[in-house]
């Protein structure tokens, strides 16, 4: 049987998909388009209220049921109004797709629980491809034995979320899809942990984020405008936006900026982080004096030496009797007043990964900062690569390290609020699932307390804290753990056991002591 797709079906459906610059303004806006270009089998979006998302759903339902290839569409909304809503959308669709379409249908489902008959209208479209779109009430038995694609829509809002989620997740066995869509309704809803198992790399969901920011910044406004009749005006955008928050209220955080309720506080809780902390593992301190900074070369090069050589190598050598296991380190650097840090990560073949010490270092020169990060590098056990804060003062080392060990192994970090969003949950997923172990410090249990969840959003904010001996922190342990935390779970050939001998490379500290000066390779060397 061929598809059953008119010539301005096809044409439309490319276009709400992609954007031709330069040609009429497309069907759908940008965040729009990625939904539905977005094909992966289980798909998520937090949304603001009233961005169009079902609408969207609606268009891509009626693409995959009208053609003879397609599935039939089960849409699930937590009210029957939603339901007639969204088959009088895909009705419309259907109508400017020119597909073959039968009348909208309305029929009584029955089943039986327990003694008492149930009954709830269902409604649906019939296409000529023999697939249908059919909008059903929120009870996941509706979806028992059925086959197809699911769209459950303001999931948060659903009396039994979880008994949903897992009624329609057996769909995916013969080639259906999932999407779950909808706007937070509390910090301990369904739907926000799905959310946070998602970001924490637990459900291997594509999650997408539309705030009601994003989709003005895409043309939400333009597109009101447009529907309403009136002239487009920057100006009456942001009055209309701020109108629109002011209706809000105290609402307007989670109804418009997906941020759910009670989701302020701290990011990783002193239990969570204790049960991962191991009695006796180093943390390294070093603090030098301004003076130090402008000795003699040599006579800095040689100091660190000693200094890596009397508190550093043993730690690395006891790492080095580890059999399958592979080595990172994050870093987090700094130079006056904020400490730098850097923690060397061990990762054994069950994944589970120790930070088994930590340095910290505070008034070091840059270049004896690198002496120490690369100490480290060179004599960890089969050393993979590692991951940099590269903002402002650490640009120079990271790009120094990547130079030297190789762009592929060094990944440069300039975090931003999307990279900690990406990434900061699996470092807390790591703690809750017990596959981390990290020193037990009083500074370095205080650094991880200092992330805050900011508008749904894990941050460092911009205060700072105070150790025993009065010197300011900045999270910086917390950071340099991250980040080794991230190198081991993104850099290529991380998860490779097998090992092959490398010829060393040459470090102008190499095998350097400061009663050898005949082994000192010079400045410049490196």
């Amino acid at each position: 049987m061929s598809e059953i797709i008119t010539p301005e079906m096809q044409r439309l459906a490319e276009e709400v998909k992609y954007d031709f610059s330069g040609r009429a303004p497309s069907v759908l806006l940008g965040y729009q388009k990625r939904w539905i270009a977005d094909e992966s089998q289980v798909k998520v979006d937090e949304k603001s209220r009233r961005v169009g998302m079902s609408w969207t759903c609606a268009c891509e339902s009626v693409l995959i049921a009208a053609a003879a290839s397609g599935r039939d569409q089960w849409y699930i909304g937590y009210t029957k109004d939603m339901a007639v809503e969204f088959i009088l959308d895909a009705a419309q669709w259907a109508g400017q797709f020119q597909s073959v379409a039968e009348a909208i249908e309305a029929s009584e489902e029955i089943w039986v629980e327990g003694d008492e008959k149930k009954s709830v209208f269902v409604f649906s479209i019939k296409f000529a491809s023999g697939h249908r779109i059919t909008a059903l009430s929120s009870r996941p038995r509706n979806l028992r034995s059925k086959q197809g694609d699911v769209v459950l829509d303001e999931f948060a809002f659903h009396d039994d979320p979880a008994g949903l989620l897992k009624a329609a997740l057996a769909l995916l066995i013969w080639g259906g899809r999932l999407r779950i869509l909808s706007t937070h309704f509390g910090d301990d809803n369904e739907f926000n942990t799905v959310i946070k198992d998602i970001r924490a790399g637990r459900k291997p969901y594509k999650l997408h984020r539309t705030t009601f920011d994003d989709a003005l910044a895409e043309g939400l406004y333009v597109r009101v405008c447009l529907r309403l009749g009136i002239a487009y005006d920057k100006d009456n955008e942001k009055v209309w936006a701020d109108d629109i928050r002011a209706f809000y209220g105290d609402d307007a955080e989670e109804e418009l900026d997906c941020v759910p309720k009670n989701g302020a506080g701290s990011f990783l809780t002193r239990e969570l982080i204790e049960n991962c902390m191991v009695k006796g593992w180093a943390v390294l301190r070093d603090k030098r004096e301004p003076d130090f900074t402008f000795k003699p070369e040599r006579t800095r090069q040689l100091a660190i030496l000693d200094w890596c050589e009397e508190f550093l190598k043993p730690e690395l050598d006891a790492l080095r009797e580890l059999r399958d296991v592979i080595s990172f380190v994050g870093g987090d650097v700094a130079r006056i007043g904020d400490l730098s840090a850097f923690a060397p990560m061990i990762q054994f073949r069950s994944l589970v990964r120790r930070i088994p010490f930590l340095v910290e270092l505070r008034g070091m020169p840059f270049t004896q900062q690198l002496q120490v990060l690369w100490y480290i590098m060179d004599h960890l056990p089969r050393f993979v690569g590692a991951a940099l804060d590269s903002r402002g003062l650490g640009m120079q080392m990271a790009e120094q390290t990547a130079q030297r060990y190789g762009q592929s192994r060094i990944l440069m970090i300039q975090a931003t609020q999307k990279w900690y969003l990406e990434n900061l949950p699996p470092y807390k997923a790591a703690f809750e699932d017990r596959l981390i172990q990290i020193p037990m410090d009083a500074d370095v249990l205080a650094d991880h307390r200092v992330p805050r969840i900011i508008k749904g959003i894990p941050l460092i904010p911009d205060v700072r804290t105070q150790d025993a001996q009065k010197l300011k922190r900045h999270g910086d342990t917390f950071i340099a753990g991250s980040l080794a935390w991230h190198a081991s779970r993104t850099l290529e050939g991380c998860t490779v056991y097998d090992y092959q001998g490398a010829p060393p490379s040459v470090n102008a500290w190499d095998g350097m002591t400061s009663d050898d000066d005949n082994r000192y390779a010079g400045s410049g060397a490196w």
